[in-house]
């Protein structure tokens, strides 16, 4: 499958030359792009709607779009602090089209946003995904179900639905590297360096667009970019009066309700909007239900030169546990099967804890403000809060006493050492800071200066609700407690200058101070006292040359710099020879664009070179605790290729495929083996050379063809490939996960109706053929009188199954 999917794609790159060739005669419409006071806009884009083209403008506002056949084209230019403009445009009678671009009245965060964004002719590898996008697969979906049709990106969900608990890879880059801003602002929780998207339910439908970068990228705020980037930009307040209304429902009783409204502009000034979401679902896995809320307040309020706005995102999320997996022994036997809550009664009967859970409340603050003080100075600023409160519940069976700090409890002539409990693991998060951006844009220089400083306090502490035998035990008996403190202060310096009209440099100078501390006790009772300090220097460079109209080159080099994780520094605990370094990238990055009428295709190839990259290599600390250790030298190279083809006017196929090989060098393995003559133990490691590193497939496409049936009515054909992967670092087979092949059916009608401004309705059959396959695993060996066994937890994700969604905006 995987070539014949390859054979496709290069076919039809191939035949994108032929296409070109077999053309009438062709036109240029070219012209001049300038602001409402005659200064030239350098920098816009320059596109033709239902076609591949497009163009940015020089620094003199000059454009010229590749050449095209006689008829009636629609021609949008936009600029990120302007209102677009569509001009409809017939290239035989007027080649030659001057655009006067408006200030948009309620744009707020621009330049903090453009900071963190790749455009058209920044020299990294990148993909777009529009607010007509989002909201055509957003039917409830988290996130990474949303984005998952961007190129080397691979998306799992624990409850196997695409809803609750979900994660992602790019590049085979986990999470917790991935930088993630919302308007500019950070959002990765700072210990554990990740974004949980459950806990930001529906935040799809106010996000206007998201762009995800792959390599370092340009963040400029917030966690390390360590392999890619998420940018995501919120919908702007309206400028007239709307309210809609979008409701979802389908299988495994999920489904999505959603009101949002605005009032439009106030007086000129004021603008408001509102969304309100609220989304269930049982799950796919047994007892994965989600029961989750969320809200989307934003408020903007202009002057003739200045933005003020004020957004409010809450969430509140409640899942069944579903983290543990499904053991490998239960696949064939039941692949719903979910072991958590799972206890054993007096008379040996099964039974499973009906609170199993996870409950947490995130809510945000952003205020921002931008003002622009003349045709060349702007400035923004940006102040954002994040509290989060919550708690996982578990039931514990047979739990020791010792474990929780309590003695044995002595009942007459009886010792009782351990007991069935409830236990709730609490976290609470202050996270709050200040980012702000200086642009200056003249000629052929556009410059920004910018920074921010941010604070977090995490309280970490668990609770006992419930024992069986309480003894003298408090109820809600406190067994740790810890806090952990990370102060950070970042400054860059990012210019794109154009050495000519087609050349462009590109660099970007970034520093960042961190200071991480950890004070208390942990879970298992260890002390957690430390303190971390880190100065990174990460600077990038960059050159994008435009060949012809059509076609553009670009190489840039990065460097990323991140410190370890919560986790990382808490399992290092106690062993001064175990605690982690930080982790260094090296990224080369190198691409092509070529752009037609009824074609594009793209292809870029990455060099992504680690050093003290951190992996579970199976070793120990000295107190005994499985630690990630930095490895010298891995790396990954890799070739991504996108495409996209109208060859009839019903038909577009837009595809992307990703070719890589992902490697650890002079890779060890540490185990201990147990003797089973004597009950001992005997610590070993074996050099196992160059291994794949974990969960890096070697083949990923994704594939959207999109039939244009009637008017109104389109039939999206979806297919997803990702090849076998590794769930550890040893390259023993029975730690794999198989490739997989899903094809999703996406039927889109957007009938006109009287009174309303827009309609949806839309079907959704995802895994259209039942494949029967696992997104995720972990797991791990351990060696008995030195044979090697293997344990491990797999994701199964959902067969043939639906979902119905309607929208109507009034």
């Amino acid at each position: 499958m995987r070539n014949i999917l390859l054979f496709a794609f290069l076919a039809s790159v191939l035949l994108l030359p032929a296409t070109a060739a077999y053309q009438a005669k062709e036109y240029v419409i070219h012209g001049q792009i300038s602001d409402s006071s005659g200064t030239p806009v350098g920098g816009a884009t320059v596109t033709v709607e239902n076609t591949y083209l497009g163009v940015i403008s020089r620094p003199d506002g000059s454009y010229a779009l590749p050449p095209l056949r006689e008829g009636i084209y629609n021609i949008r230019f936009s600029f990120l602090g302007f209102r677009p403009q569509v001009v409809k445009v017939n290239p035989a009678k007027e080649p030659e089209i001057n655009i006067t671009l408006a200030a948009e009245s309620m744009l707020t965060g621009e330049v903090i946003v453009s900071a963190t964004r790749a455009d058209q002719n920044t020299p990294l590898a990148y993909a777009n995904v529009d607010n007509e996008a989002l909201k055509k697969r957003n039917p409830g979906y988290d996130i990474p179900f949303i984005l998952g049709l961007t190129p080397s990106f691979v998306e799992t969900s624990e409850a196997g639905n695409g809803i609750g608990y979900t994660n992602l890879r790019i590049r085979g880059t986990d999470a917790n590297r991935i930088n993630v801003t919302i308007d500019g602002i950070p959002l990765n929780d700072p210990e554990s360096q990740q974004v949980f998207w459950v806990d930001l339910p529906d935040i799809a439908s106010s996000a206007e667009n998201i762009q995800v970068q792959r390599g370092v990228g340009t963040s400029t705020n917030g966690a390390g970019a360590f392999g890619a980037t998420i940018n995501m930009q919120t919908g702007f307040t309206d400028s007239k009066p709307f309210a809609q209304i979008s409701s979802s429902f389908g299988s495994f009783n999920s489904g999505r309700n959603t009101i949002s409204a605005g009032t439009g502009l106030l007086d000129n000034r004021l603008s408001l909007q509102l969304r309100l979401s609220r989304i269930k679902s049982d799950g796919y896995i047994d007892r994965t239900w989600s029961n989750d809320k969320s809200a989307f307040i934003s408020a903007a309020y202009r002057t003739d030169k200045s933005n003020l706005r004020a957004n409010i995102i809450l969430g509140e999320e409640h899942t069944g546990i579903s983290w543990w997996g499904v053991p490998a022994e239960m696949l064939d036997i039941n692949r719903r099967y979910n072991p958590a809550g799972e206890y054993t009664d007096a008379s040996g009967m099964i039974h499973y804890y009906g609170n199993e859970s996870d409950n947490y409340i995130q809510d945000h603050l952003q205020i921002i403000y931008d003002h622009k003080v003349n045709d060349i100075l702007s400035y923004s600023a940006g102040f954002h809060y994040t509290f989060g409160t919550g708690y996982y519940e578990e039931y514990s069976q047979d739990a020791a006493l010792s474990d929780y700090g309590l003695d044995n409890i002595i009942i007459g002539d009886s010792v009782i050492s351990s007991t069935d409990l409830i236990r709730q693991k609490w976290l609470k998060n202050n996270f709050y800071g200040l980012v702000y951006s200086v642009k200056y844009k003249k000629g052929r220089l556009s410059a920004t200066l910018g920074g921010g400083a941010n604070y977090y306090l995490g309280d970490h502490y668990g609770r006992i609700i419930w024992m069986r035998n309480a003894g003298n035990t408090e109820k809600d008996h406190q067994w740790y407690f810890n806090t952990g403190t990370k102060s950070e202060v970042s400054l860059y310096g990012k210019a794109d200058y154009y050495l000519s009209n087609r050349l462009s440099l590109f660099i970007d100078l970034q520093s960042r101070y961190i200071l991480y501390r950890m004070e208390g006790i942990d879970d298992d009772l260890k002390n957690l006292d430390q303190e971390h300090r880190f100065v990174f220097f990460n600077p990038k460079a960059g050159l994008f040359y435009n060949l012809t109209r059509n076609q553009d080159v670009y190489f840039s080099f990065s460097v990323a710099n991140r410190e370890p994780s919560r986790a990382d520094f808490k399992e290092a605990t106690g062993d001064p020879d175990a605690t982690p370094k930080q982790e260094t990238l090296y990224d080369y990055e190198l691409g092509y664009k070529l752009r037609g009428e009824k074609y594009s295709a793209g292809l870029n190839l990455y060099g992504m070179f680690y050093k003290d990259q951190l992996v579970p290599t199976g070793e120990l600390s000295n107190v005994g605790y499985v630690i990630s250790t930095n490895v010298k030298n891995s790396y990954r190279l890799g070739i991504e290729l996108t495409a996209g083809i109208k060859p009839v006017r019903f038909l577009r196929w837009n595809f992307n495929a990703t070719l890589s090989r992902n490697k650890i060098l002079d890779f060890t393995e540490y185990y201990t083996d147990y003797i089973s003559s004597d009950n001992s133990e005997v610590y070993k490691n074996k050099m196992l050379g160059t291994v794949n590193i974990a969960y890096s497939p070697s083949f990923t496409s994704a594939s959207d063809m999109n039939f244009s049936v009637l008017k109104n009515l389109d039939l999206h054909f979806i297919s997803k490939y990702v090849g076998s992967q590794y769930f550890d670092n040893t390259m023993n087979p029975e730690r794999k996960l198989g490739a997989y092949f899903v094809n999703n059916l996406r039927l889109d009608f957007n009938p006109s109706l009287l009174m309303l401004k827009q309609t949806t309705f839309q079907l959704f059959i995802n895994n259209l053929f039942n494949s029967r396959y696992e997104s995720n695993a972990y797991g791990g060996n351990w060696y008995e009188d030195g044979v090697e066994h293997t344990w491990s937890y797999y994701f199964p994700q959902a067969g043939i199954n639906f979902m119905v969604s309607a929208s109507l905006t009034f």
